[in-house]
């Protein structure tokens, strides 16, 4: 087995580590880069698939992401607006499709006026908070005791305005049951995009695409990282203490003086540590956990939609595809949807055959644009829960009460181990953006350890 030696071992070849590292090296620090998988990018995965390019992974850039921003203008990549012209669709609890345009769906005058009074306290309880430090807010202990779904049914007895409001967080971002997690983590989800206004506003937050597919950003800075991103190369134990740590990969052993964790602190325990975490990391990474959502990917000869004067934009809490959008690629003849099914109803899709479970999504998506949606000429869906170096999607999150008794210790280095990923980022949280932003952090820790 090879040994090196280098200043820094970053364990995770997604965003948050290839910033870091980039980082590193930049100030003149050796490091190298250990990856579990065959492919740099973590939960960014842009793959041809039956000759359709299709994001597997993340893939949006909204405004306010100031740090993918500036790290996708440096790497020279170029982005494109997301197709929207035209109405939207919204399917209510009758069950029939209404077209829309703006941002409020097309409720009843009553279910309209309570979903904006709520919006609006929403946004007043958002504003008071930092995402950086969510638990420090007065009401944070009480406000992680109660559920989203709970806290929401507290302001209202209209079941339509509840399931409305709660999806946003819910089914949309967290992808968890909004019965288990609490206010407190639905008001970060909302605050580390400026405000809850904001995390309902499609137009906002899945405002522009990259050029070419997300996964250009780490496969470009792996790229000037050279030789020192090693693949297939998970790391099984991690020896620490106060000389330093050393790394053992399947292929390799890496001594150094620090290590970045860059991966999702659901995988932690993947890694034997010697000796093992302090006490309150085991607690803390044991109340910390994935939800669940399918990406589904339908392919048409043509953007139909466009036709019957569709923008592609289609929302629904009553349908198993939840949400869906045009997911078209720059340049592309043909026409992309991509939907969502998110927590309990992914989890019982996946109890059926492929077959079936194919035929009842598309089944939902043409209760939004029709007969055609049902016949695609490629379709795919992205299963994170089955990636072993991931184990769900789109991020992880505290359960009930978590957030306030954790969250303070989430990002605290552990000796010279430091701690690098979207899933423990405030601005950004759970996008690319907190990703390359928490890898700015973790260097800048180690850099003024090093000159310290």
């Amino acid at each position: 087995m090879d040994e090196i030696t280098r200043d820094v071992v970053v364990i995770g070849a997604g965003a948050a580590g290839l910033t870091a590292a980039n980082d590193l090296r930049k100030a003149g620090l050796s490091v190298v880069v250990l990856e579990a998988r065959d492919r740099v990018g973590g939960r960014l995965w842009t793959d041809v698939i039956d000759g359709a390019m299709l994001e597997i992974g993340g893939q949006w850039v909204s405004p306010d992401q100031e740090a993918l921003i500036d790290t996708v203008a440096d790497l020279g990549l170029s982005t494109f607006s997301r197709y929207r012209e035209g109405d939207s669709v919204y399917i209510g609890p009758d069950g029939v499709a209404q077209r829309f345009t703006g941002e409020m769906f097309p409720v009843a005058p009553e279910t309209e006026r309570v979903i904006d009074e709520i919006t609006a306290r929403l946004d007043a309880m958002v504003a008071e908070i930092d995402p950086d430090r969510p638990w420090e807010h007065p009401n944070a202990a009480e406000w992680d005791k109660v559920s989203w779904d709970a806290w929401l049914r507290q302001q209202t007895d209209d079941d339509e305005a509840v399931r409305n409001l709660a999806f946003a967080t819910g089914s949309a971002m967290l992808t968890k049951p909004t019965h288990t997690f609490s206010l407190l983590q639905s008001l970060l989800m909302a605050a580390s995009a400026g405000s809850y206004s904001h995390l309902v506003d499609a137009d906002f937050i899945l405002d522009k695409r990259v050029v070419g597919g997300l996964q250009q950003v780490p496969e470009l800075l792996a790229e000037r990282l050279g030789d020192d991103v090693l693949l297939n190369q998970p790391v099984r134990t991690l020896r620490w203490g106060e000389d330093g740590v050393t790394a053992v990969a399947d292929g390799v052993t890496v001594r150094a003086r620090f290590a970045i964790l860059a991966l999702a602190p659901v995988l932690y325990p993947r890694i034997s540590f010697d000796p093992p975490l302090p006490r309150l990391q085991h607690q803390m990474h044991q109340h910390i956990s994935m939800g669940f959502v399918i990406k589904v990917h339908a392919v048409y000869d043509r953007p139909f939609w466009r036709e019957q004067g569709l923008s592609g934009t289609a929302f629904s809490p009553y349908e198993l595809s939840h949400e869906a959008y045009d997911n078209t690629n720059h340049g592309d003849d043909r026409g992309t949807l991509v939907g969502f099914v998110s927590d309990q109803n992914a989890d019982d899709l996946f109890r059926l055959t492929a077959e079936e479970r194919k035929e009842r999504i598309l089944e939902s998506l043409s209760h939004y644009y029709g007969p055609e949606a049902k016949n695609p000429i490629v379709y795919y869906e992205s299963d994170w829960g089955t990636e072993e170096w991931t184990r769900g999607a789109y991020a992880a999150s505290f359960d009930l009460g978590g957030l306030q008794r954790y969250g303070a210790d989430l990002r605290a280095p552990v000796g010279p181990i430091h701690l690098a990923c979207s899933d423990m980022a405030g601005a950004g949280y759970q996008h690319v953006d907190g990703a390359i932003r928490q890898g700015h952090r973790a260097a800048d820790e180690i850099l003024e350890r090093a000159r310290g």
